[in-house]
């Protein structure tokens, strides 16, 4: 398989393939994000004959008598048929229209017991396909895509670079709502600085509860000395918040959200890890953050944090 740099994906594509079809990001302007610094090149598209040759590695997996020997020797689990393909890189989706196609019929060709196709991806590459071309991808497997929205908080979207506003996380995963394609969003806590992510957190639930995410996942800011933001707390520019405020925004958000979606906190950067369903386990989520709030010191999250010497 041909992979390029630190490969990242959500939690819950633990189970797809990972197939690398770009490298990179195509924005790459974003000033807390230091998660592709490792590549020499900002964006690079993999060769369609790179893609398709990790594929038919890919389809042995489930058949080759040798790769199940090794697991059963192993102890290991017998290799299960692959049904979901996730594309790797920041923003796969900001590929063309006929290469995700061409990407899709390759894997329907190889692999054909993969069923759907996700991949991370930016609000600026949906406004990129026409309604027409978002059906037809739809329709070719693309489903479940994850985007970092990061924040409904316009302040805060045009400070640190993101590329686009609240009004156009609204209208782009409208378009995706009405060609069926299903979406998980991030939300990045403490993105609107000290004082502000209470606001940040109502201006977020404002456009969640307009939109149709199957799941919203809370990652908190990690501040990395590479990062411009780095730069600009230490010229005093923007503060972060503290630990405790960044469990308050959480909080926020969650008393705020009216529709129904998975919400999750499951990656690195949450010292405290929970997961449930809104709105029947709203009222756990908000106990257990009051527990922390209460109950755990500003002093020990931040050693947590600051453990963290990459996500």
């Amino acid at each position: 398989m041909h992979y390029t740099g630190t490969i990242w994906r959500p939690p819950y594509e633990a189970t797809s393939l990972l197939l690398e079809v770009t490298a990179g990001c195509t924005h790459h302007k974003c000033k807390f994000c230091t998660l592709y610094n490792d590549l020499p090149f900002k964006f690079r598209m993999s060769p369609l004959e790179d893609v398709e040759r990790d594929l038919q590695e890919a389809q042995l997996w489930s058949t080759d008598p040798i790769a199940m020997l090794t697991a059963r020797l192993q102890g290991l689990p017998r290799p299960e048929r692959l049904q979901r393909a996730f594309l790797t890189g920041a923003n796969p989706f900001v590929l063309k229209y006929e290469r995700l196609i061409a990407i899709a019929g390759f894997i329907q060709q190889y692999i054909p017991s993969i069923k759907t196709i996700g991949c991370f991806a930016r609000i600026t590459d949906v406004t990129l396909k026409s309604d027409e071309e978002l059906a037809a991808l739809h329709q070719a497997g693309y489903d479940g895509l994850t985007i970092g929205i990061e924040t409904g908080d316009d302040a805060a979207l045009q400070y640190m670079n993101k590329g686009y506003a609240a009004a156009d996380i609204v209208k782009q995963c409208q378009r995706l709502d009405r060609a069926g394609i299903r979406y998980s969003f991030f939300y990045l806590v403490s993105i609107s600085g000290e004082g502000r992510g209470e606001i940040g957190a109502k201006a977020t639930a404002d456009v969640c509860n307009q939109l149709h995410p199957i799941r919203i996942g809370v990652n908190m800011l990690t501040v990395y000395p590479e990062s411009e933001l780095y730069q600009e707390i230490q010229r005093g520019s923007w503060k972060e918040e503290s630990e405790i405020e960044k469990y308050k925004e959480i909080r926020t958000l969650l008393e705020n959200l009216t529709i129904p979606v998975q919400f999750a906190a499951l990656g690195a950067s949450n010292a405290f890890q929970f997961q449930g369903n809104l709105p029947e386990d709203q009222q756990d989520l908000i106990t257990a953050l009051n527990k922390i709030i209460e109950t755990v010191k500003e002093d020990d999250l931040r050693e947590y944090r600051k453990s963290l010497s990459h996500l």
